[in-house]
């Protein structure tokens, strides 16, 4: 004789029937219903003997008894949820404390001979520093997800040098410009360049459908790489990309010709803002052109730097980061493509009139980046 016999009600019977149908709860819970239908000893129920149940649900004799006893002693609620003792909790091994230690750990350099952290590493070095007694990787990835903490990426930024004559002179300059009234005679353009990779499919793709993203093999065909030029006025909400095959001085010097007797001709003088890179000089000019013409071409512009490190001062850089995301960032297989794809985006952006509202000034670098100046 059984000491624990179950005796289900209709209405029992249809909970549990209702719960195994929806499968929406955890395994155990869906396992003890299973067992309590079988185990029912009612004239609705089939009654098996516990062997049978531990065979039909892969399952032990004892996991069968279990359920039977929490069905008698607690009820079908008792039988179904299950009970977490507070003596079987198991104590953190990262305190306040503890964790705070972990984190400025994972901040820090990283061992001699390693590039970064990783779990492994600071799973031995927290045992080591004496911050916790034991640790494994699964509970330091656990901490750092709740600080939402990733040690294994690092970002690559354009980091000013402290307290710079130079940098502050020249930034100082730009943001003048940039703060000018417009004047259609006297326009504000800036230049910046870029490279894209040109990229095949060996492949053809899959479409995206309902349910399902675009599929792209991961292979592909390098086809070389293309240069652009990048010409931004922003307070006329103009632009111009020039797709080249390089970015030699002679190529520079080209795109300022153009800007000068193709794009603004009427212009008294273009005020120019770029970059410090080696081609973007007046010398350019006269690696292309006759001296006549190259001087000719020097006085149409107005030449102002962004300072060194400090290349976001340059609004043709922003220009060419919505360029990268509406238009390069795809694979385009050969140059003709990438001239026809900017020159589209180009025109639908030009058609927008897209400005650009430069707010930082002189005044506000003086506050926020005053660590750049020197002190006197």
């Amino acid at each position: 004789m059984k000491k624990y016999i179950v005796r289900l009600r209709d209405d029992e019977r249809a909970q549990l029937n209702a719960l195994i149908g929806k499968g929406k709860h955890s395994a155990q819970k869906l396992l003890r219903a299973r067992i309590l239908l079988k185990a029912d000893a009612s004239e609705a129920g089939p009654g098996w003997p516990d062997r049978d149940i531990a065979a039909a649900l892969d399952t032990s004799i004892d996991t069968v008894a279990k359920a039977r006893q929490l069905l008698v002693e607690e009820g079908l609620d008792g039988a179904l949820t299950r009970k977490h003792s507070p003596a079987s909790a198991r104590r953190r091994i990262f305190d306040g404390a503890a964790e705070a230690k972990l984190i400025a750990l994972a901040c820090s350099a990283p061992p001699s001979g390693r590039t970064r952290w990783t779990l492994e590493l600071l799973e031995e070095a927290v045992v080591e520093l004496k911050i916790v007694d034991r640790a494994s990787d699964n509970t330091i990835g656990r901490n750092f997800k709740k600080n939402t903490l990733k040690p294994h990426l690092q970002k690559q930024w354009v980091i000013p040098p402290d307290t710079s004559a130079a940098f502050v002179a020249a930034m100082e300059d730009v943001l003048e410009v940039y703060h000018r009234p417009h004047d259609p005679t006297h326009p504000v353009v800036c230049l910046d360049e870029t490279s894209k990779q040109l990229i095949a499919e060996t492949r053809s793709p899959i479409p995206a459908k309902p349910g399902s993203p675009a599929r792209h093999d991961y292979e592909y065909e390098r086809n070389g790489t293309a240069n652009l030029f990048m010409l931004f006025a922003p307070l006329e909400g103009w632009r111009h990309v020039e797709v080249t095959d390089r970015h030699t001085a002679v190529d520079y010097a080209e795109i300022l010709r153009d800007l000068s007797d193709k794009h603004f001709p009427d212009a008294a003088r273009i005020v120019l803002v770029q970059d410090n890179l080696n081609t973007h000089k007046p010398a350019s000019l006269y690696e292309a052109f006759p001296a006549a013409e190259a001087r000719r071409l020097v006085e149409r512009f107005e030449w102002h730097y962004t300072p060194k490190h400090g290349s976001w001062l340059d609004m043709a850089e922003t220009e060419l980061s919505v360029l990268a995301t509406q238009c390069l960032n795809r694979r385009i297989a050969d140059k003709q493509t990438l001239i026809n794809e900017v020159a589209a985006w180009e025109i639908s952006r030009n058609q927008k009139n897209a400005k650009a509202d430069w707010q930082f000034t002189a005044d506000d670098a003086r506050v926020k980046l005053k660590r750049l100046y020197p002190v006197l």
